[in-house]
Order: structure tokens, then sequence, then C-alpha cells
């Protein structure tokens, strides 16, 4: 099943999506809450509302507020690391949960950059918590997945060696549609990413291309950090992305981000300048 976040008539609610509508779901107070009962193979209860108009609703990232966001890098082979050992451990950061931002909403690029950079990403949300998960356990607590565009400050990213700067601009990263459950995503090796900016093709992969899948992931994450329900692991980018090109590429205001994935859908997001006056600028 296909459930979302939502916005409707000043109200936030969740559902499942059937067709061009949404059924609101009234078993718990937001999906993440509402993620135990789903693995435990509990039927979602409609309410007593009237299913709502997809096309009426604003959505929200799936899950908005996972108590942990990890992200992974340097995650493909691919043909740009030819001849390039792979590495031992991921390269790993973490974002906010107030740096995504959900589909068909702005995603804000800052006054303090011209480096906005786009990276298509297959998303996985935990919805069976653990810790120190053995690799053979670690899909049965996997709730579902969703597509994600781990939107970069790259200057700000490059302050230091640490990320965490350009990863965590307000609104800066796209999550959604929906959460797809893995019912209909069995073998989720056998999905493929394209990510498009205005249209062309920027980034394509197959998922059974990562460098560390994700039972490794999760395994090697919740050695480390125990996962609750709603976490979100966003599994890495291919090459093509902005500033992996010559000449660079990045965002303007007015970009289109679409990142596709199969069996999943579309995730799309239109760059917005962000012109908050308060914005304090920084120089070294």
């Amino acid at each position: 099943m296909k459930l979302v976040t939502f916005e409707y008539l000043g109200n936030r609610g969740f559902g499942q999506v059937l067709e061009d509508k949404i059924e609101p779901i009234d078993t718990a107070t937001d999906l993440r809450a509402f993620l135990p009962a789903l693995m435990r193979g509990e039927a979602p209860t409609a309410d007593r509302r009237k299913p709502i108009p997809l096309s009426a609703v604003e959505l929200l990232p799936p899950i908005t507020d996972p108590s942990k966001i990890f992200c992974v890098a340097t995650n493909f082979h691919e043909p740009s690391r030819s001849g390039k050992l792979d590495p031992r451990f991921p390269l790993m950061f973490t974002r906010c949960a107030d740096a995504q931002t959900g589909h068909d909403q702005p995603m804000l690029k800052p006054q303090h950059s011209e480096q906005y950079d786009f990276e298509g990403e297959l998303a996985v949300i935990i919805g069976l918590p653990g810790h120190k998960i053995h690799r053979a356990d670690a899909m049965s607590h996997v709730a579902g997945y969703s597509c994600f565009n781990d939107g970069s400050v790259r200057d700000w990213q490059k302050h230091s060696t640490q990320f965490t700067p350009g990863k965590n601009f307000y609104r800066s990263a796209g999550f959604g549609p929906w959460l797809v459950t893995t019912d209909e995503i069995p073998d989720p090796t056998a999905l493929e990413l394209e990510t498009r900016v205005n249209g062309v093709v920027k980034q394509t992969i197959g998922m059974d291309q990562m460098i560390f899948d994700i039972p490794w992931l999760i395994s090697y994450i919740s050695t480390f950090a125990p996962l609750r329900a709603g976490d979100v692991i966003v599994t890495g980018t291919p090459s093509g992305f902005g500033s992996s090109r010559d000449p660079k590429e990045f965002l303007n205001d007015g970009d289109v981000i679409e990142v596709e994935i199969s069996r999943i859908g579309t995730l799309r997001n239109v760059v917005q300048q962000d012109s908050d006056p308060r914005a304090v600028m920084f120089s070294q």
C-alpha cells in the first residue's frame, strides 16, 4: 500500500492512497506511530471522514519527525569508480527533520550559497524498532520505501571535513511522495532510480549496484544507534549530480527536480530562492 502524510483544510493527517484519493486512517496520531501496528500485520482502519481527493491536499514528508535520518555517501559500483577500491565502511552523515520537505513543495535554495545541488536517492523507512540487528534479520525491520532528494549546499558542506552544515539547511531536501510498503516491493535491489532536472536525465542507477546493501546498512547503523519506528536511512546517490559534472551544474530558482524510482513513483520539487530578510551572511 501507499501511505501518505498530508495537510488538508488546516489539519494534518495520514492515510492510504487509493488511485486518486486518500482514505484517512484514524488508528494513531501519525504515520510514524502507526508503523508498529503495520508491522504486526494489522489492517488500517478508516476514520469517519470521506475519502479526500489527492489533488486537494498538501503532501508532507511521509515521516515528518523521524527521530533519526541517516544518509550514506559513496555507495554505488559504477564506471566513475573504475580503478578505485571500494570503501571498507560507508561515509555517513545525519539530517534534521526540518531540513526536509514534501512532494510538490518548494526546496529552498539558501541565500548563503550559489552551489545548491541535487542527489536522487532511495529512502528506507524503519517500522520495527531494533538495536544490534543481525544482517539476516534486517529486512524484517523495514516498513517501506520512498524517494529522497538529498539537496546539498556544497560550499557549506565543504567548510570542513564534516558534512553537517551543507546537509541541514531548512527545507533543503525532498522526501516523498509516499511510503510504499514492503509487500509491494519484495526485492528492493530490482528498483531503478532516475533523476531529472527540468526534464533532462542527470542520474540513473539500479539498486543492485549498491556497495553497502540495505541489510548491511541496517545492521551497521543499529550497532551504534538503536533504530526506532519511522527512522529513515537514505542509501546514497550515483554520479551525475551537479558538482560531479564538467562544467558544474548547480540549481537555480525555478528549476524542477524529479526523482523517480520504479514501483515507488516520482518525487517532484521546484527550487525556490530563500529570501528571508533575517539571513546573516558569513565570510572567512
